[in-house]
């Protein structure tokens, strides 16, 4: 039980640390945002944020 908890600090431990490098190694120093309206390709292919999607369908009637 105790190697399972110290296994998975370990695993965890080394998550963090690689976020950590990241964040000091960038030049910005911060993460790149996650949100699907923050990103070109999704834009591109015509998908949007679920909120967005909701919105547009409500509008031209075709939502449930």
């Amino acid at each position: 039980m105790i190697e399972t908890l110290l296994i998975s600090a370990l695993i965890l431990g080394i998550g963090i640390g690689f976020m950590l490098m990241k964040v000091l190694v960038k030049k910005d120093g911060r993460f790149s945002s996650q949100h699907i309206h923050d990103s070109e390709a999704m834009s591109e292919r015509g998908i949007h944020c679920v909120i967005d999607q909701d919105r547009e369908a409500r509008e031209k009637g075709k939502a449930f």
